[in-house]
C-alpha cells in the first residue's frame, strides 16, 4: 500500500484505523496487563530494555556507570543519575534489576506536587469513615471504631473493616519492606519536585525506616496489621513501623534543571550520564527493532550521532523515526525525510 497515512484530512469517515499496525515495542502497553507479581517479568522493563532483551544483554555501559552502580550497591547508598532527556537514566535502573534478577522495578514519578507522604504510604481516612457509617446504617456498628481485626481470620468483611484495608504503601515505603534481596526503586525526575522534597527525603534515606502513626496508635491492640503494598498484595506491618533489612537500590534521576542541597548529595553516589554512543545506540535499536532495523536505519543513526555538539536530542526520538520510516517503505524519499525531520527535532531549540 503506497499511502501509509491512516488519517487523510479528507473529512469523510472511513475504517482506515483498523489497518493500524502493531505499536512500537516501547509503546506496547498490553504487556502490562498480565497482573505479574513482584518477582515476575516486568512489563515496564520490557518496554525500556526491548522485547528481545538484547539491549540488556548487549548493554554496553561505560566503566563510570558500572562503577557507580556497584558503589551504590556496596555502600547501600542512593544513586543520583543526572543527564539530558533520553540518555538512558531510567533504563539504567531496569538494566540493573534485569541483570541481578531483583524483580520488578518500583517506580515513583515526581511532579511539582509530590510529597514524601506520597512515596511512603497513603491513609484513606475518608473512605474508612464512609465505610463505618455504611456499616452502622446497616446495623453493624461498633466494628469500625478501633479498626477491626485487620489481620485475624479469613473473613473478607472483617478485613475490609480493618484499618489495614485503608493504608497503601507507596513505592518508597514498599522498597523499604524487609526482604532478603534489595528492591530497585526508580525515583524519576526528582528535579521536577518542589524545594522541600529533597530535604524531606534525607532522614528516610539515611535510616532506612519510617513509622505509620495510624498503626502505632493501635499497636497495643493490633501489633500486626496487614496493609496494601504498592505492587504485591497485602504485607504484615509489625508495631506500626517498617524498617528495611536490605537497603534498596534507589536510582534518583534528574535532567539537571536544578541544583540539589548538599545534604542530599552527601548521601548519594553521583553519576553524570553522557549521551549514548554508537555502540549503545546500535544495541538499543537492535533490542527494539531487530537487526533489520539497524540495517535499514543506518542513515538516521548516523544523523543522530553527527548532530552538533551540545545539541540535545533524545534516543527515543531516533527510535520513533526509525519505526515510522520503516512503516513507509513505499513512500517517496521526500516523505520519509519529512517524517524524520518531524520526529528528530532538537529539544533545546528556541520556540
Amino acid at each position: 500500500m503506497n499511502d501509509w497515512r491512516i488519517y487523510r484530512g479528507a473529512g469523510q469517515p472511513h475504517d482506515g484505523v483498523r489497518r493500524l499496525p502493531e505499536p512500537p515495542p516501547w509503546r506496547d502497553f498490553t504487556r502490562g496487563q498480565d497482573g505479574a507479581q513482584a518477582g515476575s517479568e516486568d512489563p515496564g522493563g520490557a518496554r525500556r530494555l526491548g522485547v528481545r532483551r538484547r539491549r540488556a544483554e548487549n548493554y554496553a555501559p561505560r566503566p563510570a556507570e558500572v562503577d557507580a552502580v556497584n558503589a551504590a550497591l556496596y555502600l547501600r547508598r542512593p544513586l543520583l543519575v543526572t543527564g539530558n532527556p533520553g540518555t538512558g537514566k531510567s533504563t539504567l535502573a531496569y538494566a540493573v534489576a534485569h541483570e541481578l534478577k531483583l524483580g520488578r522495578v518500583l517506580r515513583w514519578p515526581i511532579v511539582s506536587r509530590t510529597t514524601l507522604q506520597d512515596g511512603l504510604y497513603r491513609y484513606d481516612a475518608i473512605g474508612r469513615l464512609q465505610d463505618v457509617q455504611l456499616e452502622r446504617a446497616r446495623g453493624a456498628g461498633g466494628h469500625g471504631d478501633d479498626g477491626g481485626t485487620g489481620s485475624d481470620g479469613d473473613d473478607g468483611a472483617d478485613r475490609d473493616r480493618g484499618i489495614g484495608a485503608y493504608i497503601r504503601l507507596g513505592p518508597l515505603g514498599t522498597a523499604l519492606l524487609p526482604s532478603e534481596l534489595p528492591r530497585v526503586l526508580l525515583i524519576d525526575e526528582l528535579d521536577k519536585s518542589d524545594l522541600d522534597l529533597p530535604n524531606d527525603l534525607l532522614n528516610t534515606l539515611e535510616e532506612g525506616e519510617f513509622a505509620i502513626p495510624e498503626l502505632e496508635r493501635v499497636a497495643d491492640r493490633q501489633p500486626v496489621v496487614e496493609v496494601l503494598a504498592h505492587d504485591s498484595g497485602r504485607i504484615a506491618v509489625h508495631g506500626g513501623r517498617i524498617a528495611c533489612t536490605s537497603f534498596p537500590l534507589i536510582v534518583l534521576t534528574s535532567n539537571g534543571e536544578r541544583d540539589f542541597p548538599a545534604p542530599l548529595l552527601r548521601r548519594c553516589v553521583q553519576l553524570e550520564l553522557e549521551p549514548p554512543g554508537e555502540e549503545q545506540l546500535t544495541a538499543m535499536v537492535e533490542a527494539h527493532l531487530g537487526e533489520e532495523g539497524v540495517a535499514a536505519g543506518q542513515d538516521l543513526i548516523g544523523r543522530f550521532l553527527d548532530r552538533e555538539p551540545g545539541e540535545v536530542m533524545a534516543a527515543d526520538q531516533l527510535l520513533n523515526a526509525l519505526f515510522l520510516t520503516q512503516h513507509t517503505p513505499h513512500a517517496e524519499r521526500l516523505t520519509r525525510e519529512r517524517i524524520a525531520d518531524l520526529l528528530m527535532q532538537r529539544l533545546d531549540r528556541s520556540r
